[in-house]
């Protein structure tokens, strides 16, 4: 399976960005899809994921109510939308898939090449 997300950029706080990753190799509909992010310096960490038929979504306390996580299982694609960025969002951010996704960055997971999302004060 191969990941490709798109969607980061510069942003002024306060703004909005919408990440894309589209899914190809396998049938999209049989993985649950997350979004981590890395800052320099720091490790990986979860942002958001969301199950194989969007029935369930779970989100990082920090992003809760600003960023909303969907899916669309007919174009192959999940999405990121990110409202009210911060500074500290500032990261390059991916996507990966599983069967099951969870808070933990495994490296079993199929993951896309990331994005860079920098938001300035």
């Amino acid at each position: 399976v191969q990941l490709q997300a798109s969607g980061g950029g510069l942003v002024q706080a306060g703004g909005s960005l919408r990440l894309s990753c589209v899914v190809s190799g396998r049938t999209f509909s049989t993985y649950a899809m997350g979004w981590f992010r890395q800052a320099p310096g720091k490790e990986r960490e979860f942002v958001s994921a969301i199950s194989r038929n969007s029935g369930t979504t779970d989100h990082e306390d920090s992003v809760k109510g600003r960023f909303i996580m969907s899916r669309d299982n007919a174009k192959n694609v999940g999405y990121l939308q990110m409202n009210s960025l911060k500074p500290e969002d500032t990261a390059v951010y991916y996507c990966a898939v599983d069967r099951i996704i969870g808070r933990y960055p495994s490296r079993k997971y199929s993951w896309g090449q990331g994005t860079q999302v920098t938001v300035s004060s």
